[in-house]
């Protein structure tokens, strides 16, 4: 049996044999197909190599602020580390933690008010800093510190800015969460590796068995998963690397153990900490879905690991219904109150999960307090599918409901010591509307260090902040909902040239509040502010982190469909460009998005006034080399009432990428006969469809994609219909069944270790066989050891340089026809 822990060695074969997947005729390829890692020009490189703007947290109460600074890109000898893929999981054998993380080097406290600065003493050497965690009394931190050989835990004091280790290298971080604070601040509990487990099992065991799998009937469907158990040494390496124990650790390092070993998934402590509430996974394991699915038990704890009450025995999630409001039976979502000391919530189905019954009442939340012996209480019922619940202080509660098929939400206001009245519904509307969303609730600390909703001193107005979509554009906005007249009163609201964003209020009875603010040329920086004052005061002065990029010229476009669905997109052009120098190559960069309303898919979904920002997968790198730049344009795939969106997903597609080819050449800027079209995932699959349904285009870039979509057959993406529900669609959007027709230029490039649901890098191989085979002039880019994002430097760097190298040959210097003499 092959291994799951896949090595550099490994990885480099696959590459080399993905090079030679179209047969005899790979050995008479070009001597550049073996070319090794590239460098891209000097204007992109610089962008990449430019230092990454730092991540801010504040404490509750806004008077510190923590600035956490993150390293460049890694190595491609990081990333193709070796690595056990399992279950749905990607875990660092050598450290047993999940692989591919990112983490911060250096942390850095600042006073909010004053601005002082204060260096953190006693940082680990060589720092990979992650889950960042204040204690609920706000005078500790915690964070994870990734070692060569392990996970350590360490806790960083605010008022002395010393930080200091409280475990060795023993942490398992390979699933779920790996500490909590006990609500004294004082302790954590924390998930360690099992030190009794020995040495790996040996992956090379001869086999004792065949693998087998069954179905008596059942009706079973699964959307596409990847990395999943394979056979019984993948099931024994599952077992290794996630058994762990839970030790109860002081802050002078003592550790007591609490319970027994297990495969535990997430723990929680309760608010009062009497109690733990504990997730475990079970077997039988699956071969056919990922360890999310995997069976498990929710338990109550005491605080020595007794076992006080199961809560709920959650079978294999094999069975769930397809659809995207299907859920599985029985007790989900089980979490403590934050508002009581020890009491569990929790919300079951009423339609046996599945979204194809017509019942009245969805879902039931739940209600059950310690000592855990009374039968539980039903809350509330949910017309549509229970979406999540935030709790408050005030015997009051929120229930948000969704369904997916008509994008509908309801808010609902509960009364917790009134289980069973009738709930009252604060907001109804299509949660696709930007333009009515009264935004996200501000939260604060309670007395057991948790979140619950802030609310002013009548406790009848909540603190709101939201995005403030508008015909504008998107002005985000502070604000008070009123429970009783379900009115919004506006207290700020970000104005232009700015687009501005509370972050959070520091205290409601004084109004200061904290905001992150920027502008087409200002990066995001945080301020303090008041309402009802004009006055601003600067908590940070991050520079600029990409100087190369100031002055390049920004518009936001509208323009219409020929179906009468308005379409945006931002245009990017070079630094001191003006018509009259000539019309621009155009790049073209989009991801296509799903609507059952024509009116919100032509909305304004973001702010002309942001910051043009940069990361590896932006198109913004051709700004830099003389291209025209249309960046998130519009391509929404609409379908009213009754009709599918995808049901005209090929002809909307055509209609949105002419519209704005149009656009931008009326303008005056973009040369309609130089326009490149490219995106990433599901906007790879948009490129492929593009050219093989029409002539719009002189060349795509498709970044991994998927273009078989008979690979996917029980949905994906927006798509809820089986492959067997609606044929004629899946066979119309696949690409790969037209490839006898794309003859436009097409780069693909995918990772070869894709772990995303669907893009698999089959897809990429198969499609560039048959492109191939059909005569297309096409290019094949595998990325040894990069998954679904790519991470390592050497990898940004080389896919870089291979899209600039494309569009440079077939775009702006696009060859001319032959004419005969």
């Amino acid at each position: 049996m092959a291994t799951t822990i896949i090595s550099p060695r490994s990885r480099l074969a696959l590459w080399l044999m993905a090079l030679s997947l179209a047969g005899p005729a790979a050995a008479q390829a070009p001597k550049d197909l073996n070319v090794p890692y590239q460098r891209p020009a000097e204007s992109i490189a610089k962008l990449i190599e430019a230092p990454a703007t730092p991540t801010a947290v504040f404490d509750s109460k806004g008077d510190w602020m923590l600035v956490m600074e993150r390293p460049g890109y890694p190595s491609i000898d990081e990333v193709a580390a070796p690595e056990a893929r399992l279950g749905g999981l990607r875990i660092n054998p050598a450290v047993n933690g999940t692989s591919r993380g990112s983490s911060f080097n250096s942390l850095t406290f600042k006073k909010v008010t004053g601005g002082q600065e204060f260096t953190v003493q006693g940082l680990p050497a060589n720092a990979r800093i992650t889950d960042v965690t204040w204690s609920p009394n706000e005078k500790q931190v915690a964070f994870l510190n990734t070692a060569n050989n392990g996970i350590e835990l360490w806790v960083l004091g605010v008022e002395n800015r010393t930080a200091r280790k409280l475990t060795n290298a023993t942490v398992n971080d390979a699933y779920g969460n790996a500490f909590n604070w006990a609500p004294d601040s004082k302790s954590l509990l924390v998930k360690l590796v099992d030190t009794n487990r020995g040495k790996a099992p040996d992956t090379n065991m001869v086999p004792v068995g065949p693998v087998i799998q069954e179905n008596l009937g059942r009706t079973a469907p699964s959307r596409t998963y990847q990395d999943l158990l394979k056979n019984r040494q993948d099931e024994a390496l599952f077992d290794y690397y996630l058994t762990s124990q839970l030790v109860h650790v002081t802050l002078d390092g003592t550790q007591t153990p609490v319970g027994g070993k297990g495969v535990i998934r997430s723990f929680n402590l309760s608010p009062d900490g009497q109690y733990l509430l504990v997730n475990s996974t079970k077997k039988p394991y699956s071969y056919l879905v990922p360890a999310s699915l995997f069976p498990y038990t929710v338990q109550v704890w005491d605080r020595q690991g007794k076992l006080v009450k199961e809560i709920a025995d959650i079978p294999l999630g094999e069975n769930i219904p397809v659809g995207f409001n299907a859920v599985a039976t029985g007790p989900r979502s089980v979490s403590w109150r934050p508002d009581q000391p020890a009491s569990l919530y929790w919300v079951e189905a009423q339609d046996g999960g599945d979204d194809k019954k017509e019942v009245p009442i969805r879902d039931i939340v739940y209600l059950q307090a310690a000592p855990f012996t009374q039968k539980p209480v039903a809350l509330v019922g949910t017309k549509l599918r229970y979406s999540g619940m935030t709790w408050g202080q005030n015997d009051m509660a929120l229930v948000m409901e969704r369904w997916w098929r008509n994008r509908q939400e309801r808010r609902l206001l509960v009364k917790p010591s009134k289980p069973g009245a009738e709930p009252v519904v604060l907001v109804e509307r299509s949660y696709e509307d930007l333009y009515t969303d009264p935004g996200s609730p501000v939260m604060t600390k309670n007395q057991y260090g948790r979140n619950v909703l802030m609310t002013d001193k009548s406790g009848q107005n909540l603190f709101m902040i939201s995005e403030g979509g508008s015909p504008q554009g998107n002005r985000p906005f502070l604000s008070k909902f009123n429970l009783a007249t379900k009115k919004t009163d506006i207290l700020w609201r970000s104005e232009a040239p700015y687009y501005e964003r509370p972050v959070d209020v520091t205290n409601p009875d004084k109004g200061t509040f904290i905001t992150r603010r920027e502008s087409e040329n200002d990066p995001p920086n945080y301020y303090l502010r008041q309402v009802g004052s004009k006055k601003l005061t600067a908590i940070t002065k991050f520079p600029h982190p990409a100087p190369d990029l100031q002055g390049i010229q920004k518009q936001y476009l509208t323009y219409k469909r020929n179906d009468g669905v308005t379409l945006t997109a931002t245009l990017y052009t070079p630094k001191g460009y003006k018509k009259e120098q000539g019309r621009l190559p155009v790049l073209m960069w989009a991801y296509p998005r799903e609507f059952k309303d024509a009116a919100t898919a032509g909305q304004v979904k973001t702010s002309p006034y942001e910051f043009t920002r940069i990361n590896y997968g932006s198109p913004l790198f051709w700004v830099t080399r003389g291209y025209a730049v249309m960046d998130r344009t519009d391509f929404p795939i609409v379908g009213e009432g009754t009709a599918e969106p995808n049901d005209t997903y090929v002809e909307q597609l055509v209609a949105s990428a002419q519209a704005a080819i149009n656009e931008v050449a009326n303008l005056g800027i973009g040369d309609p006969n130089r326009v490149a079209v490219g995106g990433h995932s599901y906007g790879a699959f948009m490129t492929a469809n593009l050219l093989a349904h029409s002539n719009l285009f002189v060349a795509g870039i498709a970044r991994s994609g998927a273009y078989n979509r008979t690979l996917t057959p029980f949905g994906f993406q927006a798509e809820e219909r089986t492959f067997w529900q609606a044929p004629e669609v899946y066979n119309k959007m696949s690409p790969f069944n037209y490839a006898n027709k794309i003859k436009t230029p097409i780069l693909l490039i995918h990772g070869e270790a894709d772990n995303n649901s669907g893009t698999f890098p089959i897809q990429s191989e198969r499609f560039y066989n048959a492109l191939k085979g059909h005569g297309a002039t096409t290019r094949y880019v595998v990325l040894p050891s990069e998954s679904h994002g790519y991470g390592a430097k050497e990898s940004v760097m080389h896919m870089l340089w291979e899209m600039d190298q494309w569009l440079e040959k077939y775009v702006k210097n696009k060859p001319q026809p032959q004419t005969m003499k």
